[in-house]
């Protein structure tokens, strides 16, 4: 092994004086690492726009579903509204029904028992 610390892309690493560092040498055979570096950065600025793009698309989804929401327990209470007023008349409309019943036997309960009274006579 010549040396270990050496990259194919032209890049080698020595032992510094501590075993801590490390130092860089670029050979010049492989000197378009601006060409890369230059790609890498336009790379890593197209993904910056995407993540901005991500989290603005990220934030008027969010304010869609706080909106449905909203509009969700508005209508669940509108629903709960509407269903308290359908069993109250509900209510009212069955005990008058009964009480028509009622008056309506009554009424002919009278007119029979005074139709026996006159036909008696």
């Amino acid at each position: 092994m010549a040396n270990p610390y050496r990259s194919s892309e032209g890049l080698s690493a020595r032992q510094g004086a501590n075993s801590d560092e490390i130092q860089l040498r670029i050979d010049p055979v492989h000197g378009d690492l601006d060409e890369e570096i230059s790609g890498l950065h336009s790379q890593v600025r197209r993904l910056k726009s995407v993540a901005q793009e991500i989290e603005a698309e990220t934030k008027i989804q969010n304010d869609i579903l706080s909106d449905l929401q909203m509009a969700i327990s508005q209508a669940g209470a509108g629903v709960k509204n509407g269903m308290k007023r359908l069993n109250r008349t509900i209510t009212q409309q069955s005990s008058n029904h009964i009480l028509q019943v009622i008056v309506f036997g009554l009424l002919c309960f009278s007119i029979v028992y005074l139709w026996s009274k006159l036909v008696r006579r």
